[in-house]
């Protein structure tokens, strides 16, 4: 080796300036010689060569290099077909060491031949131009770069392949990757010049001659270069925000497919990017504004501008990037680009526009002070500049976004218009005046606008105050909700002239502006609450109010007694400003109860007092003088001393109010006169009532003057009643006997009012009985029988009216017998399903129950209308409402009465109505029962009771009634509230009981055959269609089918929906009880709160809406209570999610995935794995609700998975245990799993594990390794396996389909953990990973497993470097046998890649060793030789340095393998070969004792593919070495004779090409060494002639020539001609004598398999030689066999080809002949030569004639035809007598008349010139 290694040293030695120069001088004058068709090849040896030449400092050396490249120029520059080496150049170009100047010449030349290299040459060279680039002087980088832009155009204008794409993406440093990027940009934007000249848009001067060079860029060519440049950067994958730029710039270019492709790669590639990367905005800035502030740039480096079409799709980037709105200042340039600059268009405006919306926005603050001013007064005067015009849609966008940016900047920068009210004035006159399309928008911005006045000075708001009254009336819609919504932002509510604004408003025509104004009163959504809840709200005082009011319209307190006064404003109008006068009169009175007696105050009332009578006026709407009546009533009720006496003096008035169409407002006068007559004398009164009495007990009256005279009856006639003295008892029988007989014979209406008149005076007093002839009798009496029809009537509200009067009747009652025809009308009300007749007679009971919470007067007095209608009983807060209507005074009634009243109504609730087996009744035993509980709750019968009214209302939590069950859970909490603490105790527990499922049912109610058990719909329908619910028909389903023990189950199933909704109603309940119960729950928590949120999941909505209701309430901080009964939690979810029930188990895994989202390791980490084992059985349920509650619970615990593994997110401590808990129950029961959505999963769950836990993963990296390993073919789709059985069958390559199976396995999740793992491999996991990988070596299956598994040690292996050395002995003995046993292609070179690398680290005797069993495969069979190719090739890759150590072991058995004839296992070795030696000779110099002893040993074996290679490996040696072989001839020429005797085998003729390769190379030494060797030779290649197996035969005549040209002895001919002789006198005979026309090649070819003849033509062939070596002497002494075998050769019998080499050998020995005749000197030797050549002209010459003539073919004509010129030339040594017997001129002239083949005519025509010459010579020699 060092021997070696010093020649070549010795070889390579520099040569002095004068030797150069000498070189290059013979290099000139071999270039002068050469011919074109073999310049190329010259050019590529002598370019480099010169060069490299001008690194010498010697001028005389460059100078002959500059002439040499002269010449080069001139002969390539009209020669495009001429290559040059382009990778010699490129090459040299890139050497370290070259000079400047060799660099220089080196890239002109390589322009030049990229321009001649073949399209795939190109193709491949192009990427490496690209490859630090950036290191190169600029001026050829720009020469590069339009190369490789132009070979991209040229080759992927259409796509870019795999192959190429791998290449380019080798440029991976950023400044080079963004050096080509920029060019390519560059590119892009480049369009040809304009007339005008200068640089396309986008681009500078500079920049436009750097991409086009010399020559402009057009038409087909600049597409398709933008075209290839798109493929290639898409086919390099980089980054969104790297490449967005150039996609941008292509989708707005001029030419079409260039716009397509572009806007295509930004949808599929780009859209990703992100569009906040400041470096990517600048650019995208540089492309729109090009270069700014251009004074002191160079006019050729300004940049312009980019196009509109550009510009127009920057912009809408521009429009989504938060950067872009924060760049300033290009963010300015960039707006006032688009709105003033000089190319600009109405489209850019737009979007101009359009961004200064985006910028005011999301620019931060800072950098918004500094542009907005200047952006705003830009936006005016765009504004100004469009005159109100709509010239287009744009335009209309454009002023849109303008005022939409007004708006912004407003929000934004609110001091920019808080001085003035400018902008203010001038939006809402753009209101008045802009079209309709953009009012919405104005409007938006002028509500914005209001913000920014908020908290302006006096003088400003003063001003606004004006503005807004000015616009608040007008026209436009718009404009009055502008002027609405800044009188309720601007101001505040104690602000007179902006609440006057709202009451403008509140009349206005549009909804929206109605409902906002209202708001602004206060008057909204909140009219139903009473003032104690608006405290909030601060109202301005009475007086201010009025004040203001009536300052603005004094009119308003003008009123007539006949109320023929005009309305000054809308009715809606009057009413929200008198409930908001209502209101700031409420407010100002609970804050100061004290004003009642202010004079001021005073005064403000009797002043609102005029304006509401103003409002009573005629025209007024019905709904006004309801609110007004009523408003009247509410200030009566407050200051009943100032209005009694106020409206006492105006009856008159009132009266004739009692007739309104509005029935509110006459029952509100006729309170108000209720009221009034308290200030009138008893006279006055009585009289009043007796007007009254005839107004309604006339005939033919009017409706509402019937109604309003028995309202006001009631109420004039109670107050009387109620004073002492009180009015003539005779006045009171008229009265009472009038309504009573109203009741009896008025419709149901009118008599249900005469009932509330006559429950009015029962109020004050007990009614009397009626006198009727000297009998009394009571009214109730009278009236039962009508009371029961009316109340069995269908007149809902007439019913409720007369049941609550009943009750009113009674307060003061005292006899039993009336009190039981009472309760006898409620109770039959009791089978009602009128929600609204139950409540209203659970109210009247509670009146005769005794205990109400409100008195007389407030029923009398104020707006009071009953109990049961004021929501706040039913639904709102208990307290609130007694505290509201609490009352002071005594019932005086005889308590004996009351006890009988109250023992009759216990009975019949709880032994009829409560455990009725009707669900009506039990409705309406729940309703009555709540309303005593609620309004008597206080009274001391009602507390001895609670217990028994809890146990009924606990009842009644499962019924399947919803309004009973939520009446029930109502009454539960009351009774908690009204209970002491044992009782909460025990309803506590009791209805925990029902949530937790331990409860029952301490009452059962009997079924009869109408109960019904089950909802109509529920469990269906009967077998005939009908209904199944009750009881009955349940019983007739299950005889009918069979089974009458299925009525259990039937029960089961009601019990269970009874269950179901005993829960619910315990909640409803519960939700009220737990606010109070505090730590009474506390010792329930643990039980209730794990099911409390599972019932919160649960599928019914029903039961999660009142489990939610009660969750707020027992729960006042979830979050923590979830956190402190966790545990609990998760106990009992995770062992519902194993529950009989489907809901259960839904409910438990969407409250679990719920729950365990952001939670810590502490407070799951013990739980995690049975979390995982719950998701997994959920999502393999069979309920498909269930399963998709199992997923989502998968995703959410495989989000907290990831989250607790990751060691960025979570301690590592945590991690690791998070891992040691997952990962383990994954491998093993996720994706082993059978279930498909389980397995993936999985898979996704363990390569996000793997992506973030990091080093936790260590433990488990070699059970994680091996499984994913596992899954590449256990989780692959099995169709494939199915398809490669089946491959050979229809065609398809097994190789290929491999390769696409591993494709696929490679894109896998489980091949992306696996690199994930890797990342994470240290040298103590190599200790247990190391093993299972063997051990998977060895019994893995599946290609993609067996592929992975040695991927992954290859991975392996460089990841961990030389820590891999404890285990390389292990691997290199497992893998080496692996990888020659495998059978598929794909995996074979896998484990020879991972053996590679393993070799790389292994020590010396290792690798020693495993490189010597390596290259003793290739004596293997077939198998065994292809794993030698792989093997070799991958430690030449990947253990060079290794490999290089052992060369004199691996080179010969490359060199001697490629010679294989199986092309599979000789392919691998050539590129072995090729890449092994960088120059063959010298390569085989050094390694060719080696060589030979192989090749001598490989030609000994018993092989005979051996031999064969072996012959030819010495053919190969013998062509590269010529005579330096000479030192081994001798045992290799050994060799080969020693084999060539004996039997015939397949390929034996490369034996005899051997021999003939080493004596043309060798045939000096052979010679020399041993001069009788040639002739043992000749004689043993002769006796080869003679064998009968044509492919052999064939050989051996080939070598026979090879064999007597290469020694050259004269005696030869002695020794073969002979034998030659007699085969070709042989084959003569077997020919039929026919000439072969044409077509009987073809047909000898067809049959050349067969046919065992001589091969004629090489016999010719050896013939020839022999006449090469040979004597004269000696050929004239065979000169008659001579003859013969030519005429013979020449006979019509043989084909063409004998004949084409018959010609050679009469050419040669023509040319023999006539050498020897010019310089013969003896007369004897001259003369037989002379009688020669007139034998010749005789025999031969008219056989090459009639050759010529019989065949057609051109080969044979020029071939003949060159023949008959070198006989013809001998014709001048024949006597001038025998010319007269030589007819051919007459025939060759008859034959070039006839030649078609112009150098056959040209060679006839030579050969008719000879003639004629000599046979005029002879002619005058004569």
């Amino acid at each position: 080796m060092a021997e070696s290694s010093s020649a070549a040293a010795t070889a390579a030695a520099p040569k002095s300036d004068a030797e150069t120069e000498e070189l290059l001088d013979r290099m000139l004058t071999r270039l002068a010689l050469c011919d074109d068709s073999k310049l190329q090849a010259l050019l590529s040896k002598l370019l480099p060569l010169t060069i490299s030449s001008l690194s010498s400092s010697s001028q005389p050396v460059r100078n002959k290099v500059l002439e040499i490249l002269s010449h080069v120029n001139k002969r390539v520059k009209h020669q495009p077909e001429i290559g040059l080496p382009l990778p010699e150049l490129w090459k040299m170009y890139m050497e370290a060491n070259a000079t400047p100047m060799v660099k220089n010449f080196c890239i002109v030349y390589i322009e030049m031949a990229f321009e001649r290299a073949p399209l795939k040459e190109k193709e491949n060279m192009a990427p490496m131009l690209v490859v630090n680039i950036s290191k190169l002087p600029q001026q050829h980088q720009e020469i590069l770069l339009r190369i490789a832009t132009k070979v991209i155009g040229e080759c992927h204008a259409s796509h870019a392949d795999n192959e190429i794409a791998a290449k380019y993406k080798l440029v991976n440093d950023s400044q080079d990757r963004d050096l080509f990027l920029e060019f390519c940009l560059q590119t892009i934007l480049y369009q040809p010049a304009a007339q005008g000249g200068g640089s396309p848009p986008g681009l500078s001067i500079a920049q436009a001659n750097r991409v086009a060079g010399k020559v402009p860029l057009k038409g087909d060519m600049l597409l398709t270069r933008k075209l290839g440049i798109l493929n290639v950067i898409e086919a390099m994958e980089l980054s969104p925000e790297l490449v967005y730029p150039l996609y941008v710039a292509a989708s707005a270019d001029s030419q079409e497919p260039v716009v397509k492709r572009g806007e295509e790669l930004i949808k599929r590639k780009a859209s990703g990017a992100n569009l906040d990367d400041p470096r990517l905005i600048n650019r995208l800035f540089l492309l729109f504004t090009g270069t700014t502030g251009t004074e002191n740039t160079a006019v050729d480096l300004r940049v312009n501008p980019g196009n509109a079409t550009l510009k127009v799709k920057l912009m809408a980037v521009f429009c989504r990037s938060i950067t872009a709105a924060n760049s300033f200042p290009s963010t300015l340039q960039c707006i006032f680009g688009c709105i003033y600059g000089t190319t600009t268009t109405s489209r850019l405006k737009q979007l101009g526009m359009e961004f200064t919306v985006w910028v005011f926005k999301h620019s931060k603050l800072d950098q918004l002070k500094l542009m907005g001013p200047l952006i705003l007064n830009g936006i005016l005067k765009l504004l100004d500049g469009y005159l109100n015009s709509e010239s287009d849609s744009v335009a209309r966008d454009t002023r849109t976004f303008s005022f939409q940016a007004i708006g912004l900047l407003a929000q934004r920068l609110p001091q920019l218009f808080r001085d003035k009210i400018d902008m203010a004035t001038r939006l809402f006159d753009a209101l008045k005046i802009e079209s309709q399309s953009l009012r919405f928008i104005i409007q938006e911005a002028t509500n914005s606008l209001a913000a920014a006045y908020m908290g302006a000075s006096a003088a400003v708001l003063t001003e606004l105050e004006t503005l807004l009254l000015n616009n608040c009336q007008v026209e436009q819609s718009e404009v009055r909700f502008c002027a609405v919504r800044w009188a309720t932002s601007v101001f505040n509510s104690q602000h007179c002239p902006s609440r006057f604004i709202c009451m403008l408003g509140a009349a206005d025509s549009r909804l929206d502006i109605r409902e906002m104004a209202l708001e602004g009163l206060f008057l909204g959504k909140d009219v139903g609450r009473i003032i104690s809840q608006n405290l909030d709200y601060r109202y301005p005082k009475l007086g201010d109010m009025l004040e203001y009011i009536l300052k603005q319209e004094p009119r308003l307190l003008y009123s007539y007694e006949m109320r023929e006064q005009k309305l000054l404003f809308p009715s809606q109008m009057y009413v929200a400003m008198i409930k908001f006068l209502l209101k700031c009169f409420e407010s100002e009175l609970v804050q100061d109860s004290s004003l009642g007696r202010s004079s001021d105050f005073l005064s403000s009332l009797e002043r609102m007092c005029l304006l509401l009578e103003h409002a009573m006026a005629f025209e007024g709407s019905v709904e006004l003088h309801s609110t007004t009546s009523k408003a009247l009533v509410t200030i009566g009720s407050y200051l009943p001393e100032l209005v009694s006496p106020h409206f006492a003096s105006r009856i008159s008035w009132l009266k004739q109010l009692l007739s309104h169409v509005d029935m509110d407002t006459r029952e509100s006068v006729a309170r108000l006169l209720g009221i009034a007559s308290s200030s009138l004398p008893l006279t006055a009164s009585s009289s009043l009532i007796s007007e009254l009495v005839s107004s309604f007990s006339g005939t033919n009256k009017r409706f509402e003057v019937q109604h309003g005279a028995l309202c006001a009856t009631g109420y004039v006639t109670a107050d009387c009643v109620s004073r002492s003295p009180s009015i003539p008892e005779e006045l009171l029988q008229n009265t009472l006997k009038c309504l009573v007989d109203v009741v009896n014979s008025e419709s149901a209406t009118l008599a249900s009012i005469a009932m509330q008149a006559l429950g009015h005076i029962g109020l004050y007093a007990p009614l009397p009985s009626l006198v009727c002839n000297s009998s009394s009798v009571s009214i109730l009496e009278v009236l039962n029988e009508k009371l029961s029809k009316l109340l069995s009537g269908d007149d809902n509200k007439a019913i409720q009216k007369i049941v609550i009067s009943i009750g009113h009747m009674c307060v003061k009652e005292t006899s039993a017998s009336h009190m039981k025809i009472a309760l006898d009308l409620i109770f039959s009300l009791c089978r009602s399903k009128v929600e609204d007749i139950l409540f209203a007679a659970g109210e009247a009971l509670s009146f005769l129950w005794g205990g109400v919470p409100v008195s007389a007067d407030v029923i009398l007095k104020t707006n009071y209308t009953s109990l049961s209608m004021t929501s706040n009983f039913l639904m709102g807060d208990m307290k609130l409402s007694l505290s509201k209507y609490s009352s002071d005074e005594k019932n005086v009634a005889s308590e004996d009465y009351r006890i009988m009243v109250r023992d009759t109504i216990n009975k019949k609730l709880f032994d009829a109505l409560l455990y009725s087996n009707r669900k009506e009744e039990r409705c309406a035993g729940a309703v009555w029962l709540l309303s005593l509980t609620m309004y008597c709750g206080h009274h001391p019968t009602i507390q001895q009771m609670l217990p028994e009214i809890q146990e009924a209302f606990s009842h009644l939590l499962g019924e399947q009634h919803e309004l009973t069950q939520e009446l029930a859970s109502q009454g539960m909490s009351i009774v908690y509230e009204l209970g002491d603490a044992s009782m909460k105790k025990n309803l506590v527990g009791a209805l925990v009981s029902t949530l937790t499922g331990s409860g029952k049912r301490k009452r059962a109610i009997k079924l009869v055959e109408d109960s019904e058990v089950f909802q109509e719909g529920t469990i269906g329908e009967s077998l005939s269609g009908g209904k199944l619910s009750t009881y009955k028909e349940l019983c007739n389903l299950a005889n009918e089918m069979g089974q009458p023990d299925l009525i259990y189950k039937f029960m089961d199933l009601a019990n269970y929906q009874a269950s179901l909704n005993s829960k619910r109603g315990a909640a409803f309940g519960f939700s009220k009880i737990a606010k109070q119960a505090g730590d009474a729950l506390q010792p329930h928590l643990r039980l209730l709160i794990p099911r409390l949120v599972r019932y919160q999941y649960d599928p019914d909505k029903n039961v999660q809406d009142a489990m939610a209701h009660i969750w707020k309430s027992l729960v006042a901080d979830p979050k923590r209570t979830i956190d402190e009964n966790l545990d609990y939690i998760f106990d009992d979810l995770l062992t519902q999610c194993g529950a009989r029930l489907w809901r259960s188990r839904e409910a438990s895994c969407l409250a679990l995935a719920d729950i365990i989202q952001g939670r810590k390791f502490d407070q799951v980490g013990k739980h995690l794995k049975k979390i995982w084992l719950a998701a997994f059985r959920a999502m393999d349920d069979i309920k498909e609700t269930v399963r998709n509650a199992g997923d989502k619970l998968c995703r959410a615990v495989t989000s907290l998975t990831i989250r607790l593994c990751d060691v960025s997110l979570t301690e590592s401590s945590d991690a690791s245990q998070s891992m040691d808990i997952v990962l383990p129950f994954l491998l093993a029961e996720g994706i082993l799993s059978k279930v498909e959505s389980i397995r993936k999963a999985s898979i996704g769950v363990v390569m996000k594990l793997a992506k973030g836990a990091g080093i936790a993963v260590r433990p488990h990296l070699s059970d994680l390794v091996c499984c994913m390993l596992e899954s590449l073919s256990g989780l692959e789709e099995q169709g494939l396996n199915y398809v490669e059985l089946h491959a050979a069958n229809v065609g398809i390559q097994t190789e290929k389909l491999e390769n696409l199976r591993l494709s696929i396995a490679k894109g896998s999740p489980m091949w992306e953990t696996l690199d994930l793992c890797i990342n994470v491999v240290d040298s103590k996991s190599l200790e247990v990973l190391v093993p299972r990988l063997a051990n998977l070596v060895r019994s893995g299956v599946g290609l993609n497993t067996r592929v992975g598994v040695a991927t992954f040690i290859n991975l392996l292996v460089q990841k961990v470097g030389v820590d891999i050395r404890p285990y390389t002995n292990m691997l290199s003995r497992l893998l080496f046998p692996v990888v020659k046993e495998e059978k598929s292609t794909a995996a074979k070179r896998a484990f020879a890649v991972a053996l590679a690398i393993v070799l790389k680290y292994a020590t010396p005797p290792q690798a020693q060793k495993l490189i010597e069993d390596t290259a003793a495969l290739h004596t293997g069979d077939r198998n065994a030789q292809i794993s030698c190719a792989y093997l070799l090739k991958s430690y030449s890759s990947i253990a060079s340095d290794v490999l290089s150590g052992y060369n004199t072991v691996v080179i010969p058995v490359i060199f001697i393998s490629r010679f294989e004839d199986d092309k599979q296992v000789s392919g691998p070795f050539e590129d072995l070969w090729e890449e092994s030696t960088s120059g063959e000779r010298i390569t085989l110099q050094l390694y060719l004792g080696e060589i030979i002893s192989l090749v001598c040993e490989s030609i000994t074996s018993s092989s005979w593919a051996s031999k064969r290679k072996s012959a030819q490996a010495i053919c190969k040696l013998s062509e590269v070495l010529g005579d330096s072989l000479s030192s081994y001839h001798d045992v290799l020429l050994k060799s080969l004779m020693k084999e060539i005797p004996g039997r015939l085998w397949e390929g034996k003729e490369t034996l005899l090409h051997a021999i003939s390769a080493l004596s043309t190379s060798c045939h000096e030494a052979i010679s020399t060494e041993d001069p009788a060797l040639p002739g043992t030779i000749l004689s043993l290649v002769s006796s080869a002639c003679t064998k009968k197996v044509k492919k052999y035969r064939e050989a051996a005549f080939f070598c026979l020539e090879q064999v007597i040209k290469s020694f050259g002895n004269p005696e030869f001919i002695h020794l073969v001609f002979p034998m030659l002789f007699d085969m070709c006198n042989l084959a003569f005979p077997n020919k039929t004598g026919r000439a072969p026309l044409a077509s009987d090649t073809t047909k000898a070819e067809s049959d050349e398999a067969e046919d065992v003849s001589v091969p004629v033509d090489k016999l010719m062939n050896c013939i020839t030689s022999c006449i090469q070596v040979a004597s004269v002497t000696d050929i004239l002494e065979h000169k008659k066999k001579l003859t013969d075998v030519f005429l013979i050769s020449l006979s019509p019998g043989f084909p063409w080809t004998v004949k084409i080499s018959a010609f050679s050998s009469v050419k040669e020995l023509c040319s023999r002949l006539g050498t020897n005749l010019d310089d013969s000197q003896e007369t004897s030797l001259y003369a037989g030569r002379t009688a020669f050549v007139e034998e010749l002209f005789d025999s031969v010459s008219p056989k090459v004639v009639e050759c010529i003539s019989t065949i057609k073919i051109s080969q044979v004509h020029i071939a003949a035809s060159e023949c008959l010129v070198e006989i013809t030339q001998l014709g001048r040594y024949i006597s001038a007598a025998k010319w007269t017997d030589i007819e051919i001129k007459g025939e060759v002239m008859q034959l070039l008349e006839m030649e078609k083949n112009e150098q056959a005519k040209s060679m006839l025509k030579k050969c008719l010139d000879i003639l004629e010459k000599l046979q005029q010579a002879n002619a005058e020699a004569s």
